[in-house]
């Protein structure tokens, strides 16, 4: 109980520090991101967009009270499942209940660093989901769906955040 009203209290500071017309019903995207990047230090762009757009359970382009307490646990403190289930979400760009080869691709491109090599660094990102299929998709169809990951993560814990970092870190 604690926990959930300091949560509201923050809600409540971060609300009334935010000067948008839309800070009545919530959070913006804006004031949402600023707020991973400075307590979590997030700072991947379409990592973040995603990490809103979970939490956004509505899709009304804002976080209600509700849907930052939900999120957050779930963020914070989420058993194994609910965060298989959160990363999975996170990772399904489109929302068609498959984590793709484009959309791996895409993740991987914005959150790795790019090395300063002769060849083209979309060749290493290539290789990376070839990699990361060859590994999760047991029904090798080419795609991931939610049992692939599922059961990849539960073999392989360090594969919850194999497309990103969505999950603030242990500290």
């Amino acid at each position: 109980k604690g926990e959930v009203e300091c949560l509201i209290k923050l809600f409540d500071t971060l609300v009334a520090e935010s000067s948008t017309r839309s800070a009545a019903v919530g959070l913006d995207r804006n004031v949402f991101r600023d707020t991973l990047y400075s307590t979590f230090g997030m700072m991947d762009d379409m990592i973040l967009d995603r990490v809103f757009r979970t939490f956004d359970r509505d899709n009304d382009s804002c976080i209600s009270v509700v849907e930052w307490v939900e999120g957050l646990s779930v963020f914070l403190r989420g058993t194994l499942e609910e965060r298989i289930k959160y990363c999975f979400e996170v990772y399904d760009l489109n929302g068609d209940g498959y984590i793709s080869r484009e959309e791996m691709f895409q993740m991987l491109k914005t959150s790795l660093l790019k090395q300063p090599l002769e060849e083209d660094p979309d060749e290493g990102i290539k290789d990376l989901v070839d990699i990361a299929l060859k590994k999760m998709d047991y029904d090798h169809d080419g795609k991931l769906s939610f049992t692939d990951f599922d059961k990849a993560v539960r073999d392989e814990n360090l594969l919850l955040e194999a497309f990103g970092p969505c999950l603030p870190d242990i500290k």
